[in-house]
């Protein structure tokens, strides 16, 4: 996956609105492949690894640590408004 400037604007976001829920966010870069590789390549800023916190990926002692989910569920909610922050009507 490109580093992009649209991406690390996006990441810049989204380490400012962690830090604002004692979070932190740190940049990181890996081998390998995700969904987030497609959607780059078509021009769409795009953060991986935002999911939830956990060891064993991919295996079959795969977990997640549940004193994460509610954190990581805030910082998507808080970056969901900045970018979309007027309400969205629902039919």
């Amino acid at each position: 996956m490109e580093r992009t400037r649209a991406t690390v604007k996006l990441f810049q976001n989204a380490k400012a609105l962690a830090s604002h829920l004692g979070l932190a966010l740190e940049e990181a870069a890996t081998g390998g492949a995700s969904d987030g590789n497609f959607t780059s390549a078509l021009g769409v800023p795009t953060l991986d690894g935002m999911g939830a916190v956990g060891e064993g990926a991919h295996a079959p002692h795969e977990s997640v640590f549940i004193e994460h989910l509610a954190p990581r569920t805030a910082l998507l909610a808080a970056m969901l408004v900045k970018l979309h922050p007027r309400p969205v009507k629902l039919a």
